[in-house]
């Protein structure tokens, strides 16, 4: 049975790859390789250089084409490179080809992101819903992955194991998935009886791009120590905390954050946990508006929520690491008056846009948490105030 391990040790230097297709632009492939470079140091390893090739469509065979491959060969002659990322996803016959021709060790986004909720899972429930995700990856891959053990020709010698051998693997892989599946179902049993107990609640969940700072949100609303970092998928299991703001209380979760081209896979087997999404009252969608693609981040949190069933709930959106926006944006030497009157335009742009549910903080220097707390506080009363009216006096200040 293959034994899944970290796929890139500490210290390991990495080489990225995109692709330009006719659907995707070049800013984008750039900024796409940018996120690929930090989920890379996420995981332990240092991206050294990248190479983009354009095409009208990926080679079916090496995804870039052998001359572009060539080339890759030809900069890791000599050099301490070990891995080579792609950001599409490989099919197993495109990794062989790819690490014939290379030489290294050849990963896709899928296989690295996959490899990072690995390192990060702390409970069962994670690490079953992530090794769940490793099978089915690797299911579809293992013929491909098995043609460097096959014997070409013909005549004596020939005729070996292998067919039989990939047969025997996929086996035991399907077997791995369907208990894995089933171990599942027996945590998450016990998860829903968690949420039934919690049921007379409010329920508002933390959603967002990963590194929007939910869990630094999270700490500063429930005063509590959820772990929180500057780095990617800081958060993969749920978290709730009660919480009582003007003698008001409320659950509060934080969520594992979202991210593009997210392995179909890993949202299959973390739609159990993110049941806390769709079971949610009212979602605080965390936005780090100092990204400057902030704006294609709330697209895919939002086609995201669309896929759970939960986009129609209740939102505020909360624009996150305002410090670091006007430290990106305003020259210390901008008068201040002006500084607030483009923040004013901004806020007004996205007051409107979003029909006032929208609000701009800094969650790590706690600016505008007051506001914050009375909008989601004036929400939650209003679904009490709907669902216990004979109770409303327990709920309010």
């Amino acid at each position: 049975m293959i034994d899944f391990q970290p796929t890139v040790p500490q210290t390991e230097k990495a080489v990225l790859v995109g692709i330009i297709t006719p659907d995707v632009t070049e800013a984008q492939v750039n900024e796409y390789l940018n996120e690929l470079a930090f989920l890379a140091e996420t995981a332990g390893a240092q991206a050294v250089k990248t190479f983009v090739q354009k095409l009208p469509h990926p080679d079916p065979r090496t995804m870039i084409g052998k001359g572009k491959l060539e080339e890759i060969k030809h900069y890791l002659e000599g050099k301490d490179i070990s891995i080579v990322i792609f950001d599409e996803e490989l099919s197993g016959t495109q990794i062989t080809n790819i690490e014939k021709i290379l030489g290294v060790k050849t990963i896709d986004r899928t296989d690295l992101i996959l490899d990072i909720f690995a390192k990060r899972a702390r409970t069962a429930r994670a690490k079953t819903q992530v090794e769940l995700a490793q099978y089915q990856y690797l299911l579809p891959r293992l013929k491909g992955m098995w043609t460097h053990l096959g014997r070409h020709g013909g005549g004596i010698g020939t005729r070996g194991p292998g067919e039989t051998e990939i047969e025997t693997d996929r086996r035991l892989v399907k077997d791995k998935i369907a208990l894995l599946r089933k171990r599942l179902k027996e945590i998450e049993k016990q998860a829903q009886l968690q949420r039934k107990e919690r049921s007379g609640y409010i329920r508002v969940a933390l959603v967002g791009y990963t590194n929007a700072g939910k869990s630094t949100l999270m700490n500063a609303l429930s005063k509590s120590e959820v772990f929180a970092e500057n780095k990617l998928f800081a958060t993969l299991d749920t978290t709730t905390r009660k919480v009582v703001y003007q003698q008001t209380p409320f659950l509060l979760s934080d969520t594992v954050g979202f991210i593009r081209k997210l392995p179909h896979h890993l949202v299959e087997s973390f739609k159990s946990t993110l049941d806390e999404v769709r079971e949610s009252d009212i979602l605080l969608h965390v936005v780090d508006i100092s990204h400057p693609h902030y704006e294609e981040q709330i697209e895919v949190v939002n086609r995201t929520l669309q896929e759970l069933g939960a986009l129609e709930k209740p939102t505020l959106l909360v624009f996150n690491k305002m410090d670091l926006y006007e430290q990106q944006h305003f020259d210390p030497y901008l008068p201040a008056e002006i500084c607030q009157e483009l923040l004013q335009q901004l806020k007004a742009e996205w007051e409107q846009r979003t029909h006032g549910h929208a609000i701009f903080i800094s969650a790590t220097e706690k600016r505008n948490l007051d506001e914050l707390r009375q909008k989601l506080w004036e929400h939650i009363v209003a679904l009490y105030r709907q669902r216990y009216p004979y109770q409303t006096e327990f709920f309010t200040a």
